[in-house]
């Protein structure tokens, strides 16, 4: 029953043979399901005949939470922000919430989100801005084996329309990244999110083809790898693995040697690196590059200085 539910929220009308096959169930176990569904609060138009089918319709409330409006739209909102990278390591599971929540709510409480998400101001990020409609239209796309179209503004500041088969959306640092199957050069790809435009959904199914790695990450993580970059962070960690994996999460790759754990992050911004640093309660070794160990070493020396610091901050002086 969760899984049909899971297919019927994608609001496409699924022909009864059709949906029977996806579940391999018999098409009178998919009646009755469809029923048990219904029972919940659930709105299902059925057509009946040789090409019946099922539409799951949207309604006035979220059943079977049965959220007041408010509700509604405070969770939808909180979900947007934690999509953003907000809170970190709940970027993924964040979009498929709110692509869930958003398939059932109706129009008036998508204007009310939309509206609140206007009139605010989130806090500043490093990472770029990204649309939570981008993400949770890609991510239908994803679930729901649809081909996706969009603009895509290559690192040359090239722009050309692109036609993919989604595989997964993977959050890594503070960018997001589309895993999918490029059908114009046949072959796979990751695109990053921010240099996306004019996505949009095409209701054209596909097949799939296999991933040539053993998930989305280590595919989107093996092209990064690939890319020049400004610097190339390797630090020694004298911690083990596990603790220090708990503190850094994506942001780098970590291998357990006899020391410790050797941090390596391939970077254009020593930004995140340093962060990184100042949140591991643990000595290391910067192997380098130079510039972060000058970093370092400016950031250490203004830390010591604050400790002799008056208590009451001076007034600022003023220019005549």
């Amino acid at each position: 029953m969760l899984e049909l539910l899971s297919l019927l929220q994608t609001h496409r009308y699924w022909p009864g043979a059709e949906l029977a096959a996806r579940l391999e169930v018999s098409e009178r176990t998919l009646r009755r399901d469809v029923d048990r569904i219904r029972d919940l609060g659930y709105a299902v138009d059925a057509v009946r005949g040789v090409a019946g089918g099922y539409q799951l319709r949207a309604g006035s409330s979220l059943p079977p939470l049965l959220l007041t409006d408010e509700e509604a739209v405070a969770i939808a909102v909180g979900l947007r922000t934690a999509a953003s990278g907000a809170v970190q390591g709940m970027e993924e599971t964040a979009v498929q919430s709110l692509t869930k929540v958003l398939a059932l709510m109706p129009p008036r409480l998508r204007s009310q989100m939309d509206a609140l998400a206007d009139q605010t101001v989130p806090a500043p990020m490093r990472g770029p801005s990204i649309d939570a409609t981008v993400l949770t239209t890609l991510a239908q796309g994803c679930r729901d084996d649809e081909i996706v179209e969009f603009d895509y503004t290559a690192r040359e500041s090239t722009t050309e329309r692109r036609q993919v088969e989604p595989h997964r959306l993977v959050s890594l640092g503070q960018r997001w990244y589309l895993v999918a199957y490029d059908r114009r050069r046949d072959d796979w790809r990751s695109f990053r999110v921010d240099r996306m435009g004019g996505v949009a959904l095409t209701g054209r199914r596909f097949t799939g083809h296999p991933l040539p790695a053993a998930d989305a990450l280590e595919f989107v993580r093996s092209g990064i790898k690939q890319i020049p970059r400004r610097y190339d962070v390797r630090v020694l960690v004298l911690a083990p693995l596990p603790e220090l994996a708990a503190v850094v999460g994506r942001w780098a790759e970590l291998t357990e040697v006899a020391e410790g754990t050797l941090m390596v992050m391939p970077t254009d911004d020593l930004f995140w690196p340093l962060a990184v640093l100042a949140t591991i309660d643990a000595d290391f070794v910067i192997e380098g590059p130079d510039e972060l160990v000058e970093q370092v070493a400016s950031v250490g020396e203004r830390f010591r200085d604050s400790r002799g610091a008056p208590a009451r901050a001076r007034s600022p002086r003023t220019t005549p």
